[in-house]
């Protein structure tokens, strides 16, 4: 059977749970400062379920507190979270309030993200879906 050079080569990186890779036209040239189609970074996201256990009051600066299974901070997600998603954390009742938080009962949910901070935060969590 054959694999093409990059499917092998994403595995490999899965495999060591690396960021990504980035493929490239063979005569492409590298552009400082811009974004072209010539170059694609393919990003290895990791999934991991993980607690909703607030969020933040002020709809200008939405984003979901998030905590790992063992109840330490996992950090904000504001990424691809749909109104109907949104909707099922409002309706929590708020356990308590701190500042600009509201904190909740932890509800379970599915995340992709690109990899642990140096702090051991999730980075760039995206919702997924419930869990």
């Amino acid at each position: 059977m054959f694999v093409p050079l990059q499917t092998a080569y994403f595995d490999a990186i899965k495999e060591q749970a690396l960021e990504g890779i980035v493929l490239k036209r063979k005569d492409s040239r590298y552009e400082v400062g811009k974004r072209t189609h010539s170059w694609l970074k393919v990003i290895n996201y990791q999934y991991l379920d993980v607690y909703v256990v607030g969020y933040r009051k002020q709809p200008k600066d939405f984003g979901l507190l998030l905590a790992f299974e063992d109840g330490r901070y996992a950090g904000v997600m504001g990424l691809g979270v749909l109104p109907l998603a949104r909707t099922q954390v409002y309706a929590k009742p708020v356990i308590r309030e701190e500042n600009d938080l509201a904190f909740i009962e932890p509800i379970r949910c599915r995340v992709k993200y690109r990899n642990l901070t140096k702090a051991g935060l999730l980075r760039l969590p995206s919702f997924v879906d419930w869990g």
